[in-house]
């Protein structure tokens, strides 16, 4: 009894779908309502050389919204320009040391939002993308890849307590439901 070969598209179903590089080398870590701020959430990538790269949640107000990103600026204070960083050597000689709640820049949206966008992670800022600063629309397009925010290296002893205060991918998808469904309780 022969049997038919299989179309591709049924091949294709049966095997598992191929994780992305993000998914494949990172670990994701979230920061829900950062300063107190509601669904302005964070994502951090932690690669296993422990840099961090810094990206917005997938339920921030800027990708959720339909919003239209008039500009990025990365000058925070008027002494303090995230741009000015200047690393180099083995043991990162000039990167600026942040905080979790260091601001690393300021996106400011078409109908007058304002968001600041902070590190989360203690660190040293090791670059950050000045392709969003030419083509803000990335950030929304590409969140996790080329619309990251910075790169920050967490000190070698601190790298193992970063993720302390951080949520996993599964506690975050339980704030985001939550989230939900209060939204249309009250409404």
């Amino acid at each position: 009894m022969a049997t038919e070969p299989e179309t591709p598209v049924a091949a294709s179903a049966k095997e598992p779908a191929v994780p992305s590089l993000v998914d494949r080398y990172f670990t994701r870590w979230y920061k829900a309502d950062v300063k107190g701020k509601p669904c302005e959430d964070h994502c951090i990538l932690q690669h296993s050389n422990r840099i961090c790269v810094i990206t917005l949640a997938g339920s921030h107000p800027v990708l959720q919204s339909g919003k239209v990103i008039k500009s990025i600026s990365y000058q925070i204070s008027t002494n303090c320009s995230r741009l000015q960083n200047k690393v180099s050597g083995k043991f990162k000689r000039g990167a600026q040391f942040l905080t979790e709640l260091a601001p690393l820049c300021k996106i400011y949206c078409s109908d007058g939002e304002e968001y600041t966008i902070s590190s989360c992670v203690r660190g040293r800022l090791m670059e950050v993308n000045e392709n969003i600063l030419h083509k803000p629309s990335i950030l929304q397009e590409k969140p996790s890849t080329e619309g990251y925010i910075a790169v920050v290296l967490p000190k070698f002893e601190e790298s193992k307590s970063i993720t302390e205060g951080l949520l996993t991918q599964k506690q975050y998808e339980e704030v985001v439901v939550k989230r939900i469904s209060a939204t249309t309780a009250t409404s």
